[in-house]
């Protein structure tokens, strides 16, 4: 069974890593996924993260893209009213138990998240006087309610805090559980549950099942350092997260420290806790998922128990054949001997005519047999009462109806073997229906047990698509390499153009800018190393085509490079410099009658064959790939543009990629097309 709640010393280890990560970070939007789970953006900086709070299981940050649903719920409407755009200022754990706190601040007051990682769990939103002011989950308990405009209590604790438990004190609450095993009684009196319990005992050589009465003074003294160690060693951040795996090599358990008791199985490490977290409780909900078609036990019992309705079909078959064939044969027979059969009855009904009894009548036939007269040897029965006579003929022995003649008899056999017959086609009917749904019951077994050894594969698939990597600086401007590698980027408007000089832009690297009011300025990150003239013209035209030109018709601009030294934001005397521009300084070197084009590009995962759009010049592009278009100023634009150019882009791509093109999202295409409009220059 795979990990089912936190520990404390998770909740500590992963409160830990949070509060230097995300102190302070801003909420951009809260969401929540399903009945107790919720996801915060955060932005901190430059850094977005994803901190996913599932109540009663987790708290971690995510590095994946979660579904979210369409309608946010009531609970997580209320969560955006009050906590979204303000600043998560702590995150704290209470008193070394599985509950967390995260504390907020922002223009509408001061609010407590509770995260309570116990149980069935909760989330609980307490304002600035510690009124609960909604939650994930409403009830009353004997110790406590939760309810809408009740103060807010914690839950019982679950032990003594061994944050400040002395070793006197440590050392009279064990010996108080006396006859209680020494496992149970550190689980129940410091509330750090069972694996960390039989963990200090491990590690110490102490028999879990020792009574707390026969530990001396050493051996508690020896618990009380090793549960101190442990708490400090994750306290001070020296982890060791890692998922660990069972025999099978399924995930068994994400830990912050190595832990003796998992010593043999194999173990992924990580460089932090929360990515441990994060790998580990993604794959166990992707294959969770995937458990859903997992019915290996119900198919199976069904296939079993189609095979026990076949074989008595099969059975069922054989005896209506047998008995068709028989009634057949008997029918056969009655005609095949009908003159001794009927001297026979004919015989009887004399007999019985003359006064006889039918004791008598069949004592006396029999006597006729015993001496191989005929027709008497047929004999072999007579029930004098129901008027049946039993006969044997050619070792087939079968009754005869005495109120009958001979060949109403026959007939009456001749039905019994039609209705068998009937009986054997329907059989076989229902044979063909069992042996079909047994088939396809195989078959879905098949693929439920093909899909269960596919399912770590396909789980890995669908992780890889949907992890988010984490923006590079330079992904929140506009940018392309160039032919031989060097990186360059531009502004997208005032703002971050600002950004782009003041922030990013190193002495040693080169501006553009084209001499258009309406223009970004353009970086070459040099890096110390001194482009190419094809780097330079590549950045010169990227300058011109998403400056003012383009959106305007030009056919070709003048662009001018400069050093960043060059560049400032002290204009004349009474000059003012707006937001995103500079003042030049000095002399300018001038690429004149740069053309404006661009080319968009479409390169393939070698893996997943998912498509990835790229932009910039036209050169730097064709190095790249060989699917390309390449785009000029004109009058086409929006969608149908847009459309135009993936079109010119599928018709270069080889026919199995295709349809995955076809279907990319647009908006990544729109971003590296300037104003989204243009024209496709047919080469």
């Amino acid at each position: 069974m795979p990990k089912a709640e936190f520990s404390s010393f998770d909740v500590a280890a992963a409160v830990r890593e949070l509060k230097e990560l995300i102190s302070n970070a801003r909420v951009s939007n809260i969401y929540q996924l399903d009945d107790k789970t919720l996801l915060f953006k955060l932005r901190r900086g430059e850094n977005v993260y994803g901190l996913v709070v599932e109540a009663g299981k987790r708290i971690n940050l995510t590095s994946y893209a979660l579904e979210k649903p369409l309608v946010p719920p009531a609970f997580c409407m209320a969560l955006r009213k009050h906590l979204r755009n303000s600043f998560l200022t702590s995150i704290e754990q209470h008193n070394f138990e599985r509950v967390a706190i995260l504390s907020f601040k922002g223009k509408v007051g001061d609010f407590k998240l509770v995260v309570e990682l116990f149980g069935d769990g909760n989330i609980i939103l307490v304002d600035g006087e510690n009124k609960i002011l909604h939650a994930m989950l409403y009830k009353r308990m004997r110790d406590r309610n939760i309810l809408r405009g009740e103060t807010f209590t914690f839950p019982p604790s679950s032990g003594r805090n061994p944050l400040e438990l002395s070793l006197p004190a440590f050392m009279e609450g064990l010996q108080a559980y006396e006859k209680t095993e020494v496992v149970r009684a550190l689980a129940r009196f410091l509330g750090i549950g069972g694996i960390y319990a039989e963990e200090i005992l491990l590690r110490l050589g102490i028999d879990k099942t020792t009574p707390c009465n026969s530990l001396n003074a050493f051996q508690m003294e020896e618990i009380y350092k090793c549960l101190e160690g442990l708490i400090r060693q994750v306290l001070n951040g020296n982890l060791e997260p890692c998922i660990v795996l069972d025999e099978k090599g399924e995930f068994l358990d994400v830990v912050p420290l190595r832990l003796k008791r998992y010593e043999g199985l194999k173990h992924q490490f990580y460089k932090s806790f929360n990515e441990a977290l994060d790998e580990f409780y993604a794959k166990i909900k992707a294959l969770e998922k995937v458990e859903t078609v997992k019915k290996d036990e119900a198919l199976k019992r069904e296939i079993e128990r189609l095979k026990r309705v076949l074989a008595e079909q099969e059975k069922a078959l054989q005896e209506a054949e047998q008995k068709a064939e028989k009634y057949r044969r008997i029918g056969d027979l009655i005609y095949a001997y009908s003159g001794e059969l009927q001297t026979l009855l004919n015989r009887l009904w004399e007999e019985k005519k003359l006064g006889a009894e039918w004791k008598a009548i069949t004592s006396k036939v029999l006597a006729e047999k015993k001496a191989g007269l005929s027709p008497s040897k047929f004999f072999e029965s007579l029930d004098g009462q129901r008027l049946v006579l039993h006969v044997c003929v050619e070792g087939t022995s079968f009754s005869l109806d005495l109120r009958k003649d001979l060949f109403a008899n026959a007939a009456e056999y001749y039905d019994r073997a039609k209705a068998s017959r009937r009986k054997v086609e329907g059989a076989k009917a229902a044979i063909e229906e069992t042996r079909r749904k047994l088939s396809e019951a195989e078959a879905r077994l098949k693929e439920a047990e093909k899909a269960v050894l596919e399912a770590p594969i396909k789980v890995e698939e669908e992780l890889a698509k949907r992890r988010v990597r984490q923006r590079r600086w330079f992904e929140k401007f506009k940018w392309f390499t160039t032919s031989d590698g060097f990186l360059v980027v531009a502004g997208k408007d005032a703002a971050s153009n600002e950004m782009l000089i003041k922030r990013y832009t190193a002495p040693e690297d080169i501006v553009f800018h084209a001499d258009v009011a309406g223009a970004p300025f353009v970086v070459i990150k040099t890096e110390g190393k001194t482009p190419s003239e094809q780097s330079l013209r590549e950045a010169a035209e990227f300058a011109a085509a998403h400056s003012r030109g383009w959106r305007e018709g030009f056919a070709s601009l003048d662009v001018y490079w400069v050093k960043p030294s060059q560049l400032s934001k002290a204009g004349g005397a009474g000059e003012y410099v707006p937001r995103g521009a500079f003042v030049v300084h000095g002399s300018r070197n001038w690429m004149r009658n740069t053309p404006l084009r661009i080319a968009v590009g479409v390169v393939f995962n070698d893996e997943t064959e998912e498509p990835t759009f790229m932009g910039g010049a036209a050169e730097a592009v064709k190095a790249k790939t060989d699917i390309y278009a390449i785009l000029v100023p004109g009058e086409d634009e929006g969608k149908p543009f847009l459309h135009k150019v993936l079109r010119t882009l599928a018709e270069k791509t080889p026919k199995e990629k295709r349809e995955k093109l076809l279907k990319a999202n647009m908006e990544a295409l729109r971003e590296l097309i300037p104003y989204s409009k243009g024209r496709v220059l047919q080469e």
